[in-house]
């Protein structure tokens, strides 16, 4: 009898053990890993340049007592900040980077679960006080929406179930959502270098081949736009290249695919913005202008994470990445009526420092009061839920990725 109870128990132990020792690994490694603090500010530049297109170049006409465009409110100004979407770029190359650097080794469930607390939190609390601001505080913005979208803007899925964003920025969150989709993939099959390296490459090359020859056949193309999303797949593939190169090394094939992606995404980036540039702000800039500075955000990223800069540490930077997403969920619609309620008063330089304060300072707050608090509870939530699911949950709760 003893023997029978105590075989059992010393396999239940050493499970034990093995699984503690798994996490103190998992804890040491994240200490040692660089933190990478000019990325983080670099984050927060890519926000503040967002910020400044659509408060200060963005044809909304918010600015004075008679609405008086932007890019007329700031003439100087706005010559540069035109091109600040590009920011959004900026944060597809990071992302890529960062996503696959946060989720290699992960299982799918704490993929998911990492995912979820990271970005609903937040999310949430923004979608409703946004939705205050439409339906109650300023209701001549909500004209094209109704309260059931809130619903559906909650789910962060809205633009996959033809749902208008509550606000507008929100569109990227979209796109983002689809990347995860891709990485969650991976992790469900392992994530090993040469299956990375291969979709860096044929992420891109597949959707472009697909979207062209569609098009130039007459053909639907709006599920290759929702699958593949072609105008910005290779800005992620190029961050996806760089993880590559960070984390294991430098070879020919892998800053091949990160120079191809580099290319092409700089070549796509221009194609839509220059048009939407134009259109937005009535700027009227050179093709290859818009190539040159998305070419340049792309070595900018590299130099920061495959140089000594990688080990820089600056203070303030690992506030500046956590006040980014908070920024960035905000920004618009409550910049706008920061703006609309306090220009026909106060100097313009005035009222564009008192919305960035309130901006920043409110972000602040969605972070110390939501995100810190709510998230990893969330995160351990999701993740262990995900783990018990029937028929499902062991496989998602077990990681396969190799070391390499």
């Amino acid at each position: 009898m003893v023997a029978t109870t105590e075989l059992p128990r010393i396999g239940v132990d050493q499970q034990k053990n093995q699984r503690v020792d798994h996490q103190a690994k998992e804890q040491t490694a994240g200490r040692h890993r660089p933190r990478l603090a000019l990325l983080d500010g670099l984050r927060l530049v890519a926000a503040l340049a967002v910020v400044l297109f659509h408060w200060t170049a963005w044809h909304h006409g918010h600015w004075g007592r008679h609405g008086e465009p932007a890019a007329e409110a700031w003439p100087w100004l706005s010559q540069f900040s035109s091109v600040g979407a590009l920011g959004v770029q900026l944060f597809f190359i990071i992302s890529g980077f960062v996503i696959l650097l946060s989720s290699y080794g992960k299982s799918p469930a704490r993929f998911i679960g990492s995912r979820v607390g990271r970005l609903y939190p937040a999310y949430w609390v923004a979608v409703l006080a946004t939705a205050t601001l439409t339906f109650v505080l300023w209701p001549e913005m909500g004209t094209q929406r109704s309260p059931v979208d809130i619903l559906a803007n909650l789910t962060m899925f809205q633009g996959g179930l033809g749902v208008g964003h509550i606000d507008g920025v929100y569109w990227t969150l979209w796109v983002e959502m689809k990347f995860y989709l891709w990485i969650l993939g991976f992790t469900l099959i392992g994530m090993t270098v040469g299956r990375v390296l291969v979709f860096a490459f044929a992420w891109p090359i597949v959707g472009n081949a697909l979207y062209f020859g569609l098009h130039a056949a007459g053909q639907p193309i709006a599920w290759v736009e929702h699958v593949f999303f072609p105008q910005y797949s290779a800005l992620f593939a190029a961050g996806m290249a760089l993880f590559l190169l960070f984390k294991f090394g430098h070879t020919p094939l892998r800053w091949a695919a990160f120079i191809l992606n580099a290319g092409a995404g700089s070549l796509w980036s221009a194609r839509v913005q220059q048009a939407e540039t134009v259109e937005l702000t009535g700027y009227d800039y050179p093709f290859w202008a818009f190539v040159a500075i998305v070419a340049g955000l792309f070595v900018l990223v590299a130099l920061i994470v495959l140089t000594p800069l990688a080990s820089l540490r600056v203070p303030g930077m690992t506030l500046a990445g956590q006040l980014t997403y908070p920024v960035y969920l905000l920004h618009q619609l409550w910049g706008w009526w920061l703006i609309f309620l306090l220009s026909p008063y106060l100097p313009r330089e005035v009222v564009l420092a008192v919305a960035l304060a309130v901006i920043l300072g409110a972000a602040w707050l969605l972070h110390r009061w939501v995100e810190r608090p709510l998230g990893p509870g969330l995160q351990r939530a999701v993740t262990a839920g995900v783990g018990t699911w029937p028929l499902v949950g062991r496989r998602l709760g077990s990681a396969r990725t190799p070391v390499s």
